[in-house]
């Protein structure tokens, strides 16, 4: 059974930082592409950033030079660390794992980050 365990989830200020961080299980981490994917009340589920398992990263254009997605492959552990937070980025943060080559994906129970202006 894969579990992603998120954490890192707040009430914040217009211009603070948060780093969200997801922990899997070790089970072939490595191989598998990592994301973070957010949902706003009456909203769809977005892609906020990915990176795969080749350390490639790709970030929606509203946070692009804010938000920094990053793994650590020992600590089977994906990090999202957000700068110059807006009000629009309040949302439920998911944590989301692929493995590709397998056709599984897996979603974590959400974080909730809310910045208020």
């Amino acid at each position: 059974q894969v579990q992603l365990v998120e954490s890192g989830g707040g009430s914040v200020q217009a211009g603070d930082s948060l780093r969200l961080s997801c922990e899997a299980s070790p089970i072939r981490f490595r191989f598998s592409n990592m994301a973070w994917y957010r949902q706003a009340p009456g909203q769809q589920r977005d892609l906020v950033a990915e990176i795969t398992s080749p350390m490639k990263t790709n970030y929606t254009a509203s946070v692009k030079g804010r938000f920094t997605i990053s793994r650590d492959n020992a600590k089977n552990t994906v990090y999202l660390q957000m700068n110059r937070l807006k009000p629009e980025d309040t949302a439920v943060y998911y944590c989301n794992q692929k493995f590709p080559a397998l056709g599984l994906e897996y979603w974590g129970q959400g974080t909730q980050v809310t910045v208020s202006s």
